[in-house]
């Protein structure tokens, strides 16, 4: 069974990661949702159902929140990174080294808290996991 710190590690991580998802998703409405492609918006969509799915059994302590963050949060990190942190590669890219449409100060400081969050919460999932498999044995 996950112990109380493990839990609180696992709360503050999916916090972090619920304010950089809402904060990046602001900063797209801001930025207009025309200036992203059909790709990146239903890829956003996706993550967000996960994403918001993951941190509301994080924030019910369900029995399967470790499980579940461990297989969102980093994914999601990963997918973030890879649409706004690389260069411009193709219908899934929203890079913001390439200038992207609106992308400001603000939009770098979202989407890597929404990233660190992100990978935070699937690290601290993965941990929980691996104890939960060392207490059955």
């Amino acid at each position: 069974m996950p112990d109380q710190t493990q839990w609180l590690w696992l709360r503050r991580a999916a916090l972090v990661y619920a304010v950089g998802l809402v904060l990046h998703t602001a900063d797209h409405l801001r930025r207009g949702i025309d200036a992203i492609t059909p790709a990146v918006l239903w890829a956003g969509n996706v993550s967000t159902v996960l994403g918001v799915t993951a941190v509301m059994l994080v924030l019910l302590r369900h029995r399967a929140a470790p499980l579940v963050a461990a297989l969102t949060g980093i994914p999601i990190a990963l997918g973030v990174a890879a649409v706004h942190l690389l260069p411009s590669w193709g219908a899934l890219s929203d890079s913001f080294l390439h200038r992207a449409t609106g992308v400001t100060a603000f939009s770098w400081f979202v989407v890597l808290l929404e990233i660190s969050g992100a990978l935070a919460m699937g690290a601290v999932g993965v941990t929980m996991l691996r104890a939960r498999a060392v207490d059955r044995t």
